[in-house]
């Protein structure tokens, strides 16, 4: 059965993302087209990257890389769960993806954001980087807002237009992350079967 990994990105005591994961994954828990977990990036206590070789590599030297690695290699897509920081992704999530790049490649990307213009911006930039990592995105996002469900920055309440954004989100996702297998194949679906330069290489 499809894997997908919902990676909640920001880090910070007292974040919103952990409501809007929760949610992410409780919706997805209902349906039986694929399995759904939670990816705190918080958990693996990632400095900024301190690997002496590029990523692309797939050389690593750190406790923190390989336990990160192992987590994200064991999924066929990501909904990942971010803020909007001065107009762009926050930095702990651009730090997470950064550490990695076969683990990426050929699985599905969607996107959930929060902020005071529903985390837009951030989206606007995460796109490319996916496609730095060979990750494909769908076209489908759920953009929340911390005006109308966000009460008090506080009680998360999404919205009748969230809820069918996400059920539109997942439909996407899982579809992609199912056509993507075929660019994974042999024993080890996670490892994609051919690998171009990536990030750092030159």
């Amino acid at each position: 059965m499809i894997r997908i990994a919902i990676v909640l990105g920001n880090s910070r005591p007292g974040r919103l993302g952990r409501a809007a994961a929760d949610w992410v994954h409780a919706r997805a828990a209902e349906r039986e087209d694929a399995t759904f977990e939670v990816l705190d990036v918080a958990d693996f206590n990632l400095p900024l990257l301190d690997e002496p070789l590029p990523p692309s590599t797939g050389r690593y030297s750190r406790g923190h890389t390989k336990a990160w690695s192992d987590a994200v290699a064991a999924f066929d897509g990501y909904i990942f769960i971010t803020g909007e920081y001065n107009h762009s992704v926050p930095g702990a999530p651009k730090n997470a993806l950064g550490y990695l790049y076969k683990e990426w490649n050929n699985k599905a990307a969607g996107f959930v954001s929060y902020g005071s213009a529903g985390g837009t911006r951030a989206v606007e930039h995460l796109p490319p980087i996916a496609g730095e990592l060979q990750m494909a995105d769908v076209r489908a996002q759920v953009a929340l807002s911390l005006a109308s469900e966000f009460e008090n920055l506080r009680t998360f309440t999404p919205s009748e237009a969230a809820e069918k954004n996400l059920q539109t989100l997942l439909d996407q996702v899982i579809a992609l992350a199912g056509a993507l297998r075929v660019l994974r194949p042999g024993k080890d679906e996670d490892k994609p079967s051919y690998v171009l330069a990536g990030p750092g290489s030159e």
